[in-house]
């Protein structure tokens, strides 16, 4: 045996010190890899939308209906089914609703006896696929004995039915049944989905991207691909003041300055008074808000006000970060200096434009970038308010563990927008800190780039990082925008569609075109027979037609417009993926979910569900990635075991607990 792999395996026998604890283990990662693959769940594009997004993990993307379904059949009627499936989405509020309309405690009684049998099945049904010892994990510890006996129907030393009423008559005299009903709940959500994958976009336009950082934060099975709007504010928390400029002003223009106030305790107040007193007589023409969002009259006024300023301070720091940065290559986003301010027209790219607001006080068209004192305290002050949010800062700390630009899992490749590609289908070039990449290597380089930001030793690196945050978000070369510019100023001051036009990268056009992505599969070091990649970014049309499913299934997009502001556009309420043992099934959700209704009324999110690839034969864990490395770990221990047999590596017992302890 080679020298090296003796020393790997007698590191190996720290952990399996003789013959009986590697065959053990041996043979219990030879039961797992004989399971069926659990369900996995992909979805991008979340924009802030809580409600919606924490449905459908409640409910598995619709998973949960049929597991329901599966147990029971024609044995419980639909109301039944319908009140079940509600009770596990909501179980608190569920719970609440049907107890209260019960009028003797022993109507309830019956109804948590009556409950609990059938949650004991769903939870039967939904672990079906997980080993015992994944299942004891997942068990919540107060309760896990008593979940696991009424699991078990292999104890035939006793009658089965009255151990198990034993048992729930025990919880109910304890008057711990409410807590036990929501623990089954939470379980069957949990044992639903396996894993979970996010496509970037949590933030921004919707009100609530902290309560799904939140779930996030807690979720069993995670990774996330960064989006271009998660990485502003990545920026912004780290103080980069254009970052900063965008994540307020975007706020304020979606009605969701609460999320700044309340959710991550930054103070507005100063930004608030400056926009009053510096636009006073402003009616801000070109500063409506998005999404008529139901604000008070006066709180849509400060709003308006608000948005208006934070986009002045955010065309003057862009223009500073560009002048300092000429490798970004961003020098058309300066138009400042394009202004003919007594005329009130801009001139782009050799055209001049009208102006829709050309009230700018704080603007000194000689000095068009320079902040004035008030501008400079503004930002200055919202900078260390970002930088000194603990839960903000907890939040992007959960994007570095959890996340990345890329996941290439299952032969499957992962990310949020595209690989840009020139128009012939070949990798497109970006510079970076003056060198030049393309395609995965692109990729590599930038989200080194993004986690020295945070972690690097060396001050100018970290600056130079940060600045690269900014233009990670929105460079046309950037593989998470991959769109032609269409600067901010454009946005709101030019109503010529000629000049807010934005062409997106010749990626999105390519998507059917089987050899441009086989180029990308390549670069990526994958099979392009046998790969395929899902995206999100650019919201599918759905209502016009057009297909998320590209390239014969090898290229799905699945941003379907979770963001309510976009849910016009694309006539539905976003995709999900769905990954288990059969195959890929693409969910497209209908809009107009409402919490309460779903509560109160039962209703689900209505979806449609698309199978995109079924397989021959079940999926098994050994086909998988964690199969592979669970196989990995077997040949390694048969290995071991051989040396052991042979006499290459010395065999010892089990460290007596009393040894274990002294030596501790």
């Amino acid at each position: 045996m080679e020298p090296e792999r003796l020393r790997y395996l007698e590191l190996l026998s720290e952990s399996f010190p003789n013959v009986p604890a590697a065959t053990a283990e041996i043979i219990n990662l030879s039961a797992v890899l004989n399971l069926p693959k659990g369900t996995e769940i992909f979805a991008s594009d979340i924009h802030g939308e809580y409600e919606a997004f924490a449905h459908l993990l409640r409910n598995g993307s619709g998973s949960i209906r049929l597991k329901i379904e599966d147990a029971f059949g024609s044995t419980l009627s639909d109301d039944e089914k319908r009140n079940l499936a509600t009770l596990i989405y909501y179980p608190h509020e569920k719970m609440a609703q049907d107890l209260e309309a019960l009028a003797t405690e022993e109507e309830q009684r019956a109804w948590f006896l009556r409950t609990i049998e059938r949650l004991i099945a769903l939870c039967k049904q939904a672990s079906g696929k997980y080993t015992c010892s994944k299942v004891r994990k997942a068990l919540p510890p107060e309760f896990a004995y008593a979940i696991q006996e009424l699991m078990n129907e292999n104890n035939i030393a006793v009658d089965r039915e009255e151990y198990h009423r034993a048992i729930v008559d025990a919880v109910l005299m304890t008057q711990r049944a409410e807590a036990f009903v929501v623990e089954l709940c939470h379980l069957i959500q949990r044992f639903s989905v396996d894993h979970l994958h996010i496509l970037g976009d949590i933030y921004d336009r919707g009100p609530a991207p902290d309560a799904i950082m939140d779930t996030l934060s807690d979720y069993h099975c995670l990774d996330i691909q960064w989006g271009n709007h998660d990485i502003v504010w990545m920026g912004a928390a780290l103080g980069q003041r254009g970052c900063i400029a965008h994540v307020v002003r975007n706020c304020a223009r979606y009605g969701n300055l609460s999320i700044l106030e309340d959710a991550y305790g930054i103070n507005i107040l100063p930004l608030a008074n400056f926009a009053l007193d510096a636009y006073a007589d402003d009616p801000c023409v070109a500063f409506g808000l998005k999404g008529n969002p139901d604000l008070p009259d006066r709180q849509l006024e400060v709003s308006q006000k608000i948005q208006k300023a934070m986009a002045i301070i955010q065309f003057k720091v862009e223009g500073q970060i560009i002048a300092d940065n000429p490798g970004f290559g961003l020098d058309d986003r300066r138009l400042l200096d394009k202004i003919d301010y007594d005329r009130g027209t801009v001139m782009v790219d050799g055209t001049e434009y009208a102006l829709t607001d050309t009230v700018f006080p704080t603007i000194d068209p000689h000095d068009p970038y320079r902040l004035t004192p008030e501008e400079e305290s503004v930002i200055e002050r919202l900078e260390h308010s970002f930088i000194s949010s603990e839960k903000l800062q907890r939040h992007m700390k959960l994007f570095l563990e959890k996340g990345s630009l890329y996941k290439i899992h299952a032969d499957t490749l992962l990310f949020h927008a595209s690989v840009p590609l020139n128009e012939d289908g070949t990798l497109m070039e970006a510079e970076v800190n003056g060198k030049r990449f393309k395609g995965r290597a692109l990729y590599d380089v930038l989200e080194q780039s993004v986690r020295a930001a945070f972690f690097s030793e060396d001050e100018a690196e970290r600056t130079r990082c940060r600045d690269l945050l900014w233009w990670l978000w929105l460079a046309p070369t950037s593989p998470l925008f991959a769109k032609s510019k269409m600067a901010t100023f454009e946005l709101y001051l030019i109503a010529d569609k000629a000049a807010r036009k934005e062409v997106k990268n010749p990626f999105y056009a390519l998507q059917d075109d089987a050899e441009a992505m086989a180029g990308i599969f390549r670069d990526f070091g994958m099979d392009p027979e046998t790969s395929r990649m899902v995206c999100g970014h650019v919201p599918v049309k759905a209502k016009d037609g057009e297909d998320p499913v590209k390239c014969g299934g090898k290229v799905l997009t699945i941003d379907g417009g979770f963001s309510k502001a976009y849910q016009p556009t694309t006539g539905i309420a976003g995709y999900t993926l769905i990954s288990n043992s059969y195959g890929f099934v693409l969910a497209a959700h209908e809009p107009n979910f409402s919490r309460q209704d779903a509560i109160e009324k039962g209703t689900d999110i209505h979806s449609s569900r698309r199978v995109v690839e079924r397989v021959d034969e079940r999926t098994l864990v050994a086909d998988t990635d964690t199969g592979k490395r669970l196989q990995e770990r077997v040949d390694d221990l048969y290995s071991l075991v051989d040396a052991y047999r042979q006499g290459l590596i010395a065999e010892r017992k089990p460290q007596a607990p009393s040894a274990r302890i002294a030596r501790g």
